[in-house]
């Protein structure tokens, strides 16, 4: 496996690849990998001849200082992870190679960026959307691979992606879980173990969302029980649930029909350094 830190070796990387006739399959990530980014990378080698993955830790794509420095690099890990399935290359870029001396130039959904948990985290999938331009740009893959669990960010590079008419094709995954249903996240290790049992909570009140919707109650009905599914945790707070249609993420309302997906955040910890969880679930009636 090839470690390239440069933009020009991880080019090289693929222009051998496609000299040779081989498909390339792309994952990209922030490092700090699970069994959730495992299985992204398991989607795209069954796909593609080859996968290249990336590890950087984006900083414009977080709000806060502290949460960038405290986010988890594990670089020697993940590469032995990736190099034991088979990948061909890992790209590590710097922030500066990245993002050199006078650049200016930002990628935004101007509508899908700025709504639901774009509110909450403004200049988050603004981020998000320039380094994944970015890393399209440099990788040239025929596929990329994201997860599921960050719905609205999977909405917004595939809008990008079709808007911009970039050539990989966007591919979502399903949520990995662990055994008691927690949504894989790196932050995860960031939970105390009570924290991290009360976390439980969100993939229970899904479940009960889901159950909700079969039975033929309303939009705010759903809602509703989600809530108060999460508040039966102490330990759970500021929850905040978003069902809106699929793709499109418009809001909706009454008896749902079709594809929804619903997306919810809950804090665990302290006030003063929480850890901010997500999860969704997409539902077709």
């Amino acid at each position: 496996m090839k470690i390239c830190r440069t933009i020009a070796e991880v080019r090289a990387v693929v222009r051998d690849l496609r000299l040779s006739g081989q498909t390339v399959g792309f994952v990209p990530t922030m490092g700090a990998l699970h069994a959730g980014h495992m299985s992204l990378v398991a989607a795209a080698k069954a796909e593609n001849d080859a996968v290249i993955v990336s590890i950087f830790v984006n900083p414009t794509q977080f709000g806060q200082q502290a949460d960038l420095d405290k986010y988890p690099r594990t670089e020697e890990a993940d590469c032995a992870m990736l190099e034991a399935v088979g990948v061909v290359a890992v790209f590590m870029p710097s922030v500066e190679i990245m993002y050199p001396d006078g650049a200016e130039t930002i990628v935004e959904t101007t509508k899908l960026a700025n709504m639901l948990h774009g509110l909450v985290r403004p200049g988050h999938y603004r981020g998000v959307c320039t380094v994944v331009t970015k890393l399209f740009n440099i990788v040239g893959a025929d596929r990329a691979y994201f997860g599921e669990k960050d719905y609205q960010q999977l909405q917004v590079i595939r809008r990008m992606a079709r808007d911009l008419d970039v050539p990989t094709d966007v591919v979502g995954v399903p949520t990995v879980r662990e055994a008691d249903g927690l949504a894989m996240s790196s932050r995860n290790v960031r939970l105390t173990p009570e924290d991290r049992s009360a976390a439980v909570v969100l993939n229970r009140s899904l479940i009960a969302a889901e159950t909700a919707a079969r039975t033929g109650a309303t939009i705010e009905a759903i809602a509703q029980t989600i809530r108060d599914t999460i508040e039966t945790e102490p330990r759970a707070r500021d929850p905040h649930v978003d069902i809106v249609q699929a793709l499109t993420l418009a809001p909706v309302s009454g008896r749902p029909s079709g594809t929804i997906g619903i997306m919810i955040s809950a804090a665990f910890g302290p006030v003063d350094d929480p850890v901010l969880l997500i999860d969704q679930r997409e539902i077709t009636l």
